[in-house]
């Protein structure tokens, strides 16, 4: 499961197993432009640019104890 943060403080929460896809039909857009990271071991996929929302993605798992 996944869920995503936008630069405005938005979250979008539960949006399933492909997020890009889900992203692109909440927004009503076809394009979606890679955001990256760079680390030590070189640059990391961390989420997308679609329709002016810069788009974090986080992996969600639930807590079991």
């Amino acid at each position: 499961m996944f869920m995503a943060r936008d630069n405005y403080g938005n979250t979008y929460h539960d949006i399933g197993p492909h997020p890009r896809k889900w992203l692109l039909d909440y927004f009503g857009r076809k394009h979606a432009e890679r955001m990256y990271h760079d680390t030590p071991d070189g640059p990391k996929h961390i989420g997308y640019v679609i329709a002016g929302h810069r788009l974090w993605l986080y992996h969600v798992e639930p807590y079991e104890n």
